[in-house]
């Protein structure tokens, strides 16, 4: 569920002593930008007639309940989003959804993002965005904004190079974001050669990869982050 840009070399985000490598770790719906990409897909789709109306009512079910916050199965909801898709070319899919970035999610990408990854960037840090959205979503993002690296939620697909509706491996949400970004540091540097220095969130179900890292920033943050945010002290930023 990773990718790395062609522009990050070997040692980048190293100090010169050899200290560990510096991740900047961005959440991306709320945080990167002024929204959310799997709700504005789904609506994409009811727009082109592409989810039929029994697959809607059970995905705003199922919204409605992650509302209330409510246990709710991750996969489950990304394989009913991709009915649209499933038995289509994952070349034609991954277009379609990179244009559906171009139209509908870059002029959400928040320029606080933007500048602060760039920021991190020319710091040394290695940035990372990671994601339950899916991953052609993000890896278009990653060709226009100044990240280098992401972790995000890939569907799978079949022999023949066509995409069904199981999610490989697990969605990248809540506290599989945190283990999603340690496979990530420990497979590209190795163990105990990394660090999350920096991390930006804006949901409750970010505070894990907020609370493992040494500068931890709440970004609009909802209620309940809020709340954690101000008793453990975490910066609040308002983007």
């Amino acid at each position: 569920m990773s990718h790395e840009g062609d522009g990050l070399t070997n040692g980048r985000g190293r100090a010169a002593s050899g200290e560990p490598v510096r991740l900047a770790v961005f959440d991306f719906d709320g945080t990167s930008i002024a929204g959310n990409s799997p709700v504005l897909l789904v609506s994409h789709l009811m727009k082109r007639k592409m989810l039929k109306k029994r697959v809607v009512s059970r995905i705003l079910l199922w919204a409605a309940a992650y509302k209330l916050r409510l246990p709710q199965n991750e996969s489950w909801v990304r394989g009913l989003v991709f009915t649209a898709f499933e038995g289509r070319p994952a070349c034609e899919v991954d277009a379609f959804l990179s244009d559906f970035y171009d139209e509908r999610i870059a002029p959400l990408f928040r320029p606080q993002a933007d500048a602060a990854m760039r920021a991190h960037a020319e710091a040394g840090d290695v940035v990372l965005v990671v994601s339950a959205t899916f991953e052609p979503i993000i890896l278009r993002a990653m060709e226009r904004h100044p990240f280098e690296c992401q972790v995000s939620t890939r569907m799978r697909t079949a022999p023949d190079g066509t995409y069904t509706r199981e999610v490989e491996g697990l969605p990248v949400e809540g506290e599989e974001k945190l283990a999603a970004v340690r496979r990530f540091g420990d497979a590209r540097f190795g163990p105990g050669n990394w660090r999350i220095a920096f991390a930006y969130g804006d949901h409750h179900s970010d505070r894990a990869v907020l609370d493992a890292a040494e500068r931890p920033f709440a970004v609009s943050p909802d209620r309940p982050l809020a709340r954690t945010a101000r008793a453990r002290g975490w910066e609040v930023l308002d983007w």
